[in-house]
């Protein structure tokens, strides 16, 4: 065996010997044995789902018309009835909104709210309530609304928004097994 060869062989094993020290010292000196593993949510926090539906068929919509144009809400109900959303009973707003849209939403509703953003651009006020229960994300349409984003503007407006945030005072719920 040439020298050239041995020298090569001692720099393996003494990288090799060197890597399963650094493995050792970094497994006995981990100090994240009190971590949290999944499920924990600190106290006063509640638990939201941030999981983006994959299908618009898992989300419910409620549309109010928050304008002077008579049918608004009927109409807008319908755009998402044909874009496969579950959609109650439009109905009127106490109060007339200026801007696109207000989102009214709670802790199990935070994902599908974010895939609702994109089909308003991101232009839509967004009102998160953490004491609010159930699953259906209230919309009001606005004196700017003029039309549901297409497919093509929703999936590039997904794509800007990138993966749903947490609301303040809320922490991640355990995913449901589907």
């Amino acid at each position: 065996m040439s020298f050239a060869r041995v020298r090569a062989l001692v720099v393996v094993g003494v990288l090799a010997v060197a890597a399963v020290i650094f493995v050792v010292v970094a497994l006995v000196r981990d100090t994240q044995g009190d971590a949290v593993v999944g499920g924990g949510c600190p106290d006063g926090s509640v638990m939201a789902n941030v999981t983006l539906p994959d299908d618009p068929e898992q989300v419910t919509v409620k549309v109010f018309n928050g304008t002077d144009t008579a049918g608004l809400a009927d109409s807008v109900t319908n755009e998402f009835k044909n874009r496969r959303f579950k959609a109650q009973k439009p109905a009127e707003n106490k109060k007339k909104v200026d801007g696109v849209a207000v989102m009214r939403y709670g802790p199990e509703a935070v994902g599908s709210a974010w895939l609702l953003r994109a089909y308003f651009l991101n232009q839509a006020d967004v009102q998160y309530d953490a004491k609010r229960k159930g699953a259906i994300v209230d919309i009001v349409v606005g004196s700017d609304f003029q039309q549901l984003a297409t497919t093509t503007e929703v999936n590039q407006s997904l794509v800007e928004l990138g993966e749903p945030e947490l609301p303040v005072g809320a922490c991640v719920a355990p995913k449901k097994n589907s």
